[in-house]
C-alpha cells in the first residue's frame, strides 16, 4: 500500500500496537510523539522533528482514563497546528462520552457535543470514528467527521459458524439497525432485549421479543462496559430457554470487574470484540477474540490523503458479501 511522503502518523498512548499495525501496512514508520505527564496532573505531549506542511494523522482511541487520553489529543493537536501541519487528522476508534449525547432530565450536559466542541476549538482538520454510539453524533462535531463500522466484521467472523438453531439478539432498541444488518447477511431471526436503564451503568430486563427458546443466541451490541447490562441480557435469554449466548462488539472497555460478570458461570460461550481500546490487564488470558481494524483504518488513511473518495473504502469494509 503506497503512502505519501508528505503524509506522518502518531501514536500517542492509547492505540500504539494498532498504530504500529497501520503503519506497517501503509510501509511508513510510526512518527515519535514524547508524551509526559507531570507530577500535578498535567500533560505535555510533543513530537521530537519538523513535519511542517505535512499531513498528520494521530490514532487515538478516548478509553479509560478517558479525561487523559482526551487531553492528549487537544494538546498535540495544538502543538501540531503551531508547528505548521498542513492538516490535523484525528483517527479515533472509540470516541468516548458519545453515551451522553443528549439530557435524560434536566439540569444534565450534553458531553459528547462538548467533547466535539474542543476537537473543533483544538484546530482538528478531520476526525474518523469507528461505530459510534448513536449515528446522530455526527452532527455534533464542525470540522469533518467519517463514521466507519466495524459491525461487518463481526459478521463474517460468525459465518461459518452459524447453524439453523441460531437467532441474532438486539440487547435494546436502539441497537437494532446493527443487529438487523448481521441477521440480513446470516439470514437468521431476530429478536430483541427489552432494556430499562434506572441509573448509568445498571440495567433492568422487562421481556424479550422474539423466539429465542431452543435457539442459541448472538447479541450485537457497539459497547461492553461493565458487563452488567450484558450479563442481564444474557440470563434473560437463557430464562427464556436460550441454548447459548455469544456476544459481540465493537469497543471492548471492559471496565474493572466486568471480566466477573461476563465470565462467571461461563455465561458466554463466546466474546468477540475488536481492537479499537486495547484489552485492559485484567481482561488478559480471558477467553477473548479481538478483531483488528488496522486495515480498515490504513486504508481510510491513504484515501483521505490522497484526494481519493471514501465511499471505496465504506463499500469495502462494509459489504457483508463475499
Amino acid at each position: 500500500m503506497s503512502f505519501s511522503k508528505d503524509a506522518c502518523i502518531f501514536s500517542l498512548t492509547a492505540n500504539k500496537e494498532l498504530t504500529r499495525e497501520v503503519a506497517k501496512i501503509l510501509g511508513v514508520n510510526v512518527s515519535e510523539a514524547i508524551v509526559t505527564h507531570f507530577a500535578d496532573g498535567e500533560t505535555l505531549c510533543e513530537p521530537t522533528s519538523s513535519f511542517r506542511g505535512k499531513n498528520c494523522y494521530v490514532i487515538q482511541s478516548t478509553c479509560k482514563p478517558v479525561n487523559e487520553r482526551l487531553m492528549e489529543i487537544l494538546i498535540f493537536a495544538d502543538a501540531l497546528k503551531r508547528a505548521s501541519a498542513k492538516s490535523i487528522n484525528i483517527v479515533m476508534p472509540y470516541f468516548g462520552y458519545a453515551r451522553q449525547d443528549r439530557k435524560n432530565k434536566p439540569r444534565q450536559p450534553i458531553t459528547g457535543r462538548l467533547v466535539a466542541d474542543l476537537i473543533h476549538a483544538a484546530g482538528i482538520d478531520r476526525v474518523v470514528v469507528i461505530d459510534l454510539h448513536a449515528p446522530q453524533i455526527q452532527g455534533f462535531f464542525t470540522c469533518l467527521v467519517d463514521e466507519m463500522t466495524a459491525i461487518p466484521f463481526l459478521a463474517k467472523y460468525f459465518k461459518d459458524k452459524v447453524d439453523d438453531d441460531w437467532v441474532i439478539v438486539s440487547p435494546d432498541h436502539g441497537g437494532m439497525a446493527r443487529a438487523r444488518r448481521v441477521a440480513e447477511f446470516l439470514n437468521k431471526p431476530l429478536a430483541i432485549i427489552d432494556k430499562r436503564r434506572p441509573k448509568p451503568n445498571e440495567a433492568t430486563i422487562s421481556h424479550v421479543i422474539g423466539d429465542v427458546k431452543g435457539k442459541h443466541c448472538l447479541v450485537i451490541d457497539d459497547i461492553i462496559d461493565t458487563g452488567g447490562s450484558s450479563r442481564a441480557g444474557a440470563i434473560a435469554l437463557l430464562e427464556h430457554g436460550a441454548k447459548s449466548v455469544r456476544i459481540a462488539a465493537t469497543h471492548g472497555v471492559f471496565s474493572p470487574g466486568a471480566e466477573v460478570k461476563l465470565y462467571e458461570d461461563n455465561i458466554f460461550k463466546e466474546i468477540v470484540v475488536t481492537d479499537s481500546i486495547p484489552t485492559p490487564e485484567h481482561m488478559k488470558g480471558k477467553p477473548l477474540t479481538v478483531l483488528s481494524l488496522a486495515l480498515m483504518i490504513a486504508k481510510a488513511i491513504e484515501h483521505i490523503n490522497s484526494g481519493k473518495s471514501l465511499t471505496i473504502v465504506y463499500e469495502m469494509f462494509s459489504n457483508t458479501e463475499e
